[in-house]
């Protein structure tokens, strides 16, 4: 009963507030803002890098986030409070993280999930609207569990894991479509890649994806020391089932059992750090099997020059190549569907080789696609396609 009261109580205080903060979002373009760019607020590692990304270019930013997840904290503004009280005061009665924004930044680089107000009863309704009065612009891009509604994917392995790792899923489908087509509709500008392109009916801008990566992000990285001369296989998942964690366990399980020399280090929940040491210290990498397309471990494994296996889907491969974004021989990817990869692990061990070429094609490969220079260089044309401009000299 006090749930339900609570959320009747913060529905219509949010409607009572929609008036107030129009004619504040109308005034804050007086303001001489500080910031070209926000990016938030999903605490994801990547608007790090799409900060030094957008830095590059000249434009002055800041990430900002209303949570933490274990991976990184390192955002520059943190929009909540240990209190709870004072949480409620500033940001859900006050709203001042949102007044911060508007008074502060020409742009936000957000995703499906919203803004500011992506946990509110009602004001994620009007954020878009709000934005627009105050002159703010926003790019709007997928990043997986935003826009994935599965009535609208063709991979029936993916579907049947994602329901087994994200059971309640099912009941929050309708608000994240009403999201998607929000936002869709009213962005400034929208980008696509990676499999999203399944979910999504609009797109300005697709790239293979836009995830971003400093290259020199290994200088400084100690490999982990190893116990043993096995071959030695690592597989990080944050969700075991759609990861495709149990194909990799049974492959390791199956190929020890026939002698071979094998070491599977599977790890979860561990500082981006930590991974990174241990990518350095293994031989082969496996990264999702069960998607079809690629994501961070696979980029941060190929930059360090370690092969890596992955699923890719040839449907998703023919729509990149044939839109010029990689060569008909990337990504430079092992590709080996779940079923196969027992077979394709035995061969890798025989003939050790075979593995060379992708390490060597792996770095050029994210420089080239993933880096911080290269997302840079597609977010500032986005940048002035809407009207934001770098107000520093940039640095490359």
């Amino acid at each position: 009963m006090r749930d339900f009261i609570s959320i009747i109580y913060h529905t219509v205080y949010e409607v009572a507030s929609v008036p107030a903060l129009f004619l504040l979002s109308i005034l804050s373009r007086l303001s001489r803002r500080k910031y070209d760019v926000g990016i938030g607020p999903e605490p994801l590692i990547n608007n790090i890098y799409h900060k030094k990304a957008l830095s590059l270019k000249g434009y002055r930013v800041f990430t900002f986030v209303k949570l933490i997840y274990y991976i990184t904290s390192e955002f520059d503004v943190k929009l909540f409070s240990k209190n709870r009280i004072i949480n409620a005061l500033k940001y859900k009665i006050l709203y001042l993280d949102y007044l911060y924004l508007i008074f502060n930044v020409k742009s936000i680089y957000i995703y499906f999930q919203g803004g500011v107000f992506l946990y509110s009863k009602f004001l994620w309704r009007v954020e878009p609207y709000l934005l627009k009065a105050a002159g703010v612009k926003t790019v709007v891009m997928p990043y997986g569990g935003d826009i994935q509604s599965f009535d609208k994917t063709p991979n029936l392995l993916f579907k049947h894991a994602h329901s087994k790792d994200y059971p309640a899923h099912r009941y929050n489908r309708r608000r994240q479509e009403k999201k998607m087509e929000l936002w869709t509709n009213h962005a400034s500008h929208v980008i696509s890649g990676c499999d999203w392109v399944d979910y999504m009916y609009h797109w300005d801008t697709l790239m293979v994806s836009h995830f971003s990566i400093n290259i020199d992000l290994f200088a400084n990285i100690k490999s982990c020391p190893r116990n043993s001369n096995s071959f030695r296989i690592l597989h990080a998942p944050n969700h075991r089932e759609i990861k495709g964690t149990q194909f990799v366990i049974d492959a390791v399980d199956n190929l020890k059992s026939e002698g071979h020399d094998i070491e599977l280090v599977l790890v979860e929940k561990l500082t981006n750090t930590e991974i990174l040491e241990l990518i350095l210290s293994v031989d082969l990498i496996i990264d999702q099997l069960i998607v079809g397309w690629y994501a961070m471990f696979a980029i941060e494994g190929m930059l360090a020059g370690k092969p890596v296996i992955c699923f890719l889907r040839n449907d998703l491969l023919n729509l990149y190549r044939s839109k010029g974004l990689i060569s008909p021989t990337e990504p430079p990817l092992i590709n080996v569907a779940p079923l196969n990869l027992k077979e394709e692990l035995r061969e890798l061990i025989l003939n050790k080789d075979k593995l060379s070429d992708y390490s060597k094609r792996g770095f050029d490969y994210v420089s080239r696609v993933h880096s911080t220079a290269s997302i840079g260089s597609k977010f500032d044309r986005i940048n002035r396609s809407i009207g934001i401009h770098p107000s520093q000299q940039h640095v490359a």
